[in-house]
């Protein structure tokens, strides 16, 4: 689809962000007319689509996520460390160092996108006869007042980004999957597009960061010379696998 090893989406440089940013609030500005529209559409879908939207919607919690990479991260370290062999543990690592990267590469964004929501302290739609689609209380606030950005909606595409990093054969998949449960925030009217829009931008780009920031320090992932970023070789792991078989 586009070359994940770039460092940043679209073939960004420091000349080109402000352009970009600039081009993503137009993009906010145009999505905002049909916010309240979309939204009070999504109400009148057929009561079977909009069941599966409630099905599927809290996929989007990062607990899915960060909770089993945590404990695997636990585990891993725990036996590299116990364990003698010099194999075994150059593989357990490896691993740890992964699970550790799947554990940031989520939960980073996610944090960052509920400091931002609670900052902002945009009102969620069950607010909109009350106040209107703007209706703000910054930073001190309860879950009311925390739509933008959409929290599921960044760990969806935060979600995408750093497994295809990992294996960018399955972008295609989890683009749909990310986009699926963004508009699953809308049909069950807990967020406005703009929100879903929010957090892909904050899932994403959060994601590429701590991809890059774990490949300057040569941590799963490397920086080659002409600038790209690869996924470095589970060496230890391919070696002890190929034992056991």
């Amino acid at each position: 689809m586009f070359d994940l090893s770039k460092p940043w989406p679209l073939d960004l440089d420091w000349k080109g962000w402000s352009a970009f940013a600039l081009g993503f609030v137009a993009l906010l500005a145009i999505v905002y007319r049909i916010d309240v529209p979309i939204s009070l559409w999504t109400q009148t879908w057929p009561d079977p689509v909009r069941n599966f939207f409630f099905a599927i919607t809290d996929l989007g919690l990062s607990d899915w996520y960060l909770i089993p990479s945590l404990a695997l991260f636990l585990v891993s370290g725990l036996f590299a460390v116990l364990i003698p062999k010099p194999t075994p543990k150059r593989a357990l690592w490896q691993m740890t160092g992964l699970w550790a990267y799947l554990f940031v590469g989520v939960g980073l964004p996610g944090l960052l996108s509920n400091l931002v929501k609670r900052a902002i302290g945009r009102g969620r739609p069950e607010l909109f006869d009350q106040y209107g689609p703007l209706s703000f209380q910054n930073f001190f606030n309860d879950w009311t007042y925390q739509s933008f950005p959409s929290g599921h909606a960044t760990t969806a595409f935060a979600l995408c980004f750093v497994v295809s990093f990992l294996s960018p054969r399955w972008l295609p998949w989890l683009l749909v999957f990310a986009i699926v449960i963004s508009l699953s925030r809308i049909v069950v009217g807990a967020h406005y597009p703009t929100d879903a829009l929010g957090g892909a931008l904050v899932g994403t780009l959060g994601a590429y960061a701590v991809r890059n920031f774990f490949a300057s320090r040569g941590w799963v992932f490397q920086r080659l010379p002409d600038g790209r970023v690869e996924i470095r070789e589970l060496t230890a792991v391919k070696r002890l696998l190929q034992r056991r078989g």
